[in-house]
């Protein structure tokens, strides 16, 4: 069924959005335009659908006329199987109506942050932390995405405590957002001299970046620590006060950030970070609200929830959201996710479009 009034509206947004599209005095607000410029181009897409479905669906009137006017047994059969096609694909196309009708979540074009933590499992933990980092690297150049890391905290062989990074280019929050949550690895650990696999856990958080409009800072709310950057062992790796920490006091939310040699870039990086994080607050007080009426599969952030488990003596990924599974680990921690990438995005559309 198409929703006639839905498409109504839309077309009446449209026609407005119209005006100021070849309006020349909005072209110079190039933030505006370029919101405007998209929005237009979603509504087009709309349109140009909602046309084809009302073409077909006065194709498959004028066959059923025709049959009942006629008695011309070829034309008959030949009208029936055009109704039959047509019908077949004005069902797909009114599914894909359906979908494009679903608001789009406007922080799915924003940049990220992903914060990486190693959880239960000691150093196998800090270890799987640095596996992850490196799987995100490799996606992220796969998609031409550009890498910088905020802050780190590195162990001795070669693991990572905290991992926290910046992923910028094309739609990152909307693929990376669903690798929140709780990834296990269950493997032998090189330490292990038994050969017993062990499970350990990490949690991932990703976070939409955000500018200063999008999230008001109090400056009284904050309490702004510099101090000595320092490296394993707690060994000073830098002779200026460059490391900086933000105490945002309401919230308690802590960020440290060191890795820069300037205070100033410590700084900026740090406020990026804080500012996702209370943005991101703010969403999950968003989705919990939500939750409290459907509870979402796919989409909720949940970062307690366990989310994906890669279990190395059987090269086994499965993602327990969505039930998936694939016997191609090491492709996995190659940077090879689209498989289940895609397979989430499927579900958590599916899942709006049903509520």
């Amino acid at each position: 069924m198409i929703p006639e009034e839905k498409i109504l509206s839309l077309k009446n947004e449209y026609e407005n959005l119209k005006k100021d599209i070849y309006d020349p005095t909005k072209m110079s607000d190039q933030r505006y335009y370029s919101k405007i410029s998209k929005r237009f181009k979603d509504l087009q897409e709309i349109l140009d659908l909602y046309d084809v479905l009302k073409d077909h669906e006065t194709t498959i009137a004028e066959n059923k006329e025709l049959i009942k006017s006629t008695e011309d047994k070829e034309l008959i059969a030949l009208a029936e199987e055009e109704i039959i096609e047509v019908k077949e694909d004005l069902e797909k196309k009114i599914i894909v109506l359906r979908e494009l009708l679903v608001p789009k979540d406007p922080n799915d074009e924003k940049d990220a942050i992903i914060e990486i933590r190693a959880g239960t499992g000691g150093e196998e933990a800090a270890l799987f932390v640095a596996d992850l980092y490196r799987m995100y690297t490799y996606f992220a150049d796969k998609n031409n995405w550009k890498l910088s890391v905020m802050s780190s905290n590195p162990t001795g062989v070669g693991g990572l405590k905290e991992v926290i990074f910046s992923l910028s280019g094309d739609n990152v929050y909307g693929i990376m957002r669903f690798e929140s949550g709780v990834h296990r690895v269950q493997r032998v650990p090189e330490t292990e001299s038994q050969g017993r696999v062990h499970t350990s856990a990490i949690s991932v958080a990703v976070l939409p970046e955000v500018d200063e409009i999008d999230v008001e800072i109090n400056p009284a709310d904050l309490k702004i620590d510099v101090y000595r950057s320092s490296g394993h062992g707690g060994q000073s790796v830098n002779t200026t006060d460059s490391a900086v920490r933000i105490t945002h006091i309401p919230t308690g939310l802590v960020v440290t950030c060191q890795d820069e040699k300037s205070q100033l870039k410590n700084k900026n990086k740090a406020f990026k970070v804080l500012r996702s994080r209370l943005y991101d607050l703010e969403l999950a007080k968003h989705e919990a609200e939500i939750s409290a009426k459907r509870k979402s599969q796919v989409g909720s952030g949940d970062r307690s929830a366990k989310i994906r488990t890669y279990n190395f003596p059987q090269s086994r990924v499965t993602d327990h959201r969505i039930n998936l599974t694939s016997f191609r680990l090491n492709d996995i921690l190659l940077g090879e996710l689209d498989e289940f990438i895609d397979a989430l995005k499927l579900a958590y559309r599916n899942e709006k479009v049903e509520n």
